[in-house]
């Protein structure tokens, strides 16, 4: 009788299963062959907790993923650098003080703190960093400096933007770049009325504009075009008429913002400073030296929040420059290089080390904005199930974001491009971990794809 009852049981799990295959392949190749997604391509995987494939309509197809990439960079940078891990910036000074006076320079370093004056993080804002500094600075009873503001901005390589980003997002706040010392997310924003700049979140330095804008339309449709380095920033495109829209840009050079934030700092806390706002890739554009940061006379050691703090608004947000920070930190932590292809090479080395095809895995970049990254759905479920069994896989899931249709996914979105991956539990129990990409798909995709996910619910 018990045998007859676990063939009954063994018997429906294997219908059901059926069921599910066959209700996900009926969704999909409706998908398919809609007006929308006729020339698509698709790469869709379905499995179960324990790796057994439920679905699959060409899983192993590489496709452009968007932000599902940083499934990828998160998981690889928890295990390698640990969820403790934290970034650190350090002030300290040359030469000597004497009657209150410092007899040298002040200096500014760090190892590419992504979160330095972010406005995320309760205890971790602009003016946490300013009181800290300035304390500091005080405590050794500095009431002038004779010498410069020196920001060494020379731990990564002079590369901050991945190569392949479109030049349409480089001046926009999801394409700002990666520096040794990056300031406020390296963002700023704008609040414009119609084609009217009406103010800056704050003085963003030595920039100049051109303004293109029309105003026009129910939506902002504007673009801002800049560069690394550059002075000249331009805007276009179209925002409404009659009401004031926020709209947020890339710094182009966060260590120079910094120190002129600095600068006023000191100003304002009565503390005598004439000197010069220097940054060390400045001097390098200059033909010059860089300055070499003191190693002793630290005034002030300032570290962030840890890697899983990071890791859950790198996901929940998804925030390009944390994933491009992280794979410059793999790169010079593991490779002793900090360019990005050695972040990204060391990045898929740790995932076919994990299992995954590397053929499945053509990564471009650690966050996805790149169109030349090109994975498949199973592998992003490998990776999916691979994390799930990791010490760290909380600090993991949490990252992900809830989704319209109540379901917990990391999305991706570019022109064309939809993806979705993550985990989810069935009304009776079961546990699915899945990928779906499409790209070159003429419509949204959100709502088609997650109308697919939901037969997993």
């Amino acid at each position: 009788m018990k045998k007859t009852l676990a063939v009954v049981i063994f018997s429906t799990q294997i219908i059901f299963a059926q069921n599910i295959a066959q209700k996900l392949d009926d969704a999909t190749k409706d998908l398919m062959n809609s007006s929308g997604g006729i020339a698509s391509s698709l790469s869709f995987y379905v499995a179960d907790e324990n790796g057994n494939l439920v679905y699959e309509y060409q899983g192993n197809k590489g496709l452009s993923t968007a932000s599902t990439q940083k499934i990828f960079t998160a998981g690889a940078a928890l295990e390698t650098l640990g969820k403790n891990y934290t970034f650190k910036t350090i002030s300290s000074y040359s030469g000597n003080i004497s009657k209150n006076i410092l007899s040298g320079d002040l200096f500014i370093t760090s190892n590419g703190d992504p979160t330095l004056g972010s406005w995320r993080y309760e205890a971790y804002k602009p003016e946490s960093f300013k009181k800290k500094l300035i304390e500091a600075i005080k405590t050794l009873g500095i009431t002038k400096i004779s010498g410069d503001l020196i920001i060494d901005d020379s731990y990564f390589d002079h590369q901050t933007i991945p190569g392949g980003w479109p030049w349409d997002d480089l001046g926009n706040y999801y394409g700002a770049g990666v520096w040794g010392v990056n300031w406020r997310e390296n963002q700023f924003d704008i609040n414009i009325n119609g084609a009217d700049f009406k103010g800056f979140s704050y003085p963003l330095a030595g920039v100049q504009w051109l303004n293109d804008l029309k105003a026009g339309g129910n939506s902002d449709q504007s673009l801002i075009f800049t560069a690394p380095h550059s002075n000249v920033a331009l805007i276009n495109g179209t925002l409404p008429a009659g009401k004031t829209v926020t709209v947020s840009g890339s710094t182009p050079n966060p260590p120079l913002q910094l120190g002129v934030e600095v600068k006023q700092w000191l100003k304002e806390s009565g503390i005598d400073f004439s000197g010069k706002v220097i940054t060390n890739s400045q001097l390098e554009i200059e033909g010059k030296q860089p300055i070499v940061t003191p190693k002793k006379n630290i005034i002030l050691t300032y570290q962030s929040p840890t890697l899983d703090k990071i890791i859950y608004w790198f996901l929940r947000k998804s925030i390009n420059l944390y994933g491009e920070t992280l794979i410059k930190t793999l790169g010079k932590e593991k490779k002793g290089n900090s360019s990005f292809k050695s972040g990204v090479a060391y990045l898929k080395e740790f995932w076919k080390s994990n299992g995954i095809n590397p053929n499945m895995i053509n990564f471009a970049d650690g966050s996805g904005l790149s169109p030349q990254n090109y994975v498949s759905a199973k592998a992003e479920v490998q990776a999916l199930l691979y994390a799930k069994k990791q010490p760290w896989f909380d600090s993991y899931y949490d990252g992900f974001p809830t989704q319209e249709n109540g379901m917990k996914i990391k999305s991706g979105t570019m022109r064309d491009t939809k993806s979705f991956a993550g985990y989810q539990t069935a009304k009776d129990g079961k546990k699915y971990v899945f990928s779906i990409i499409i790209n070159n798909y003429q419509g949204s995709g959100n709502t088609e794809l997650q109308k697919i996910l939901n037969i997993l619910k």
